[in-house]
């Protein structure tokens, strides 16, 4: 990724604010009671168990899932106010690629670049594709790609209207070592623009590498919100060893 390309001007306010956010499903609470500030220009970890919030969370931010309580805004836009300037602002990466299987990956980025208004599409596309390694499959159908190379594809649909605010739910799941290193590389090369990253994780090394802040959740509650510098890996596993064994 050239980051000179990927700069971006110093932007007022704050990339991600959550106040008092709680997710209700049924009789269980995803979320309780979320706050959470998140200023332009840096990369988050969210670490937590299975089952503690971290994809709900996401997709409060990402405004995919309404809030029962609390509020969400993101790169100044509130949930509900500004839906166009919202879903430019964000690029959003889940458990499900959202590419079409009889499309090629070039073909699945020209449809989102037609969404977006993406300027020189057919330059941007090429540079996404070489970002995340996928420019010789470019042609390819996507049903006969991996879940590796399709993740990969998703990450360049992420990133091709150049989002201020990238959302990155566990995206190492299904990427094998060189796809890991080109994920290191983005998510630092955006962070490192001025953008903002808030990724998922399990792997708290990865976390600790990539992260210039760290994000717990347990049990829907943000129990650790803290600088890379102030959290360490002994630490975080302790905090998740706690929960594990409250849970048995």
């Amino acid at each position: 990724m050239d980051r000179r390309q990927e700069t971006r001007p110093a932007q007022p306010g704050l990339a991600i604010e959550v106040a008092g956010l709680t997710k209700i499903f049924g009789r269980t609470t995803a979320l309780r009671n979320i706050s959470l500030q998140v200023p332009w220009g840096v990369a988050v970890a969210l670490l937590g168990p299975n089952g503690a919030g971290k994809s709900t969370l996401l997709r409060a931010i990402a405004m995919l899932a309404r809030p029962d309580e609390g509020t969400v805004r993101v790169a100044g836009v509130t949930r509900g106010h500004d839906a166009a300037r919202a879903r430019a602002a964000l690029g959003y990466v889940g458990h499900q690629p959202l590419l079409y299987d009889d499309l090629t990956p070039e073909e699945n980025l020209r449809f989102y670049a037609r969404l977006h208004d993406v300027r020189d599409a057919g330059a941007r596309i090429r540079q996404v594709l070489a970002d995340v390694g996928m420019s010789h499959r470019a042609t390819s159908r996507v049903r006969t790609l991996s879940n590796g190379m399709q993740k990969r594809i998703a990450i360049a649909r992420a990133l091709l209207h150049r989002p201020a605010v990238l959302l990155l739910d566990e995206p190492e799941t299904g990427l094998d070592q060189e796809g890991l290193a080109l994920l290191g590389r983005i998510v630092r090369g955006v962070a490192d623009g001025g953008a903002t990253v808030l990724f998922s994780t399990h792997d708290i090394e990865r976390a600790l590498a990539l992260a210039d802040r760290v994000a717990l959740l347990r049990g829907g509650r943000l129990v650790l919100d803290a600088s890379r510098a102030a959290a360490d890996a002994a630490s975080l596993r302790a905090l998740l060893a706690d929960e594990a064994e409250a849970r048995r």
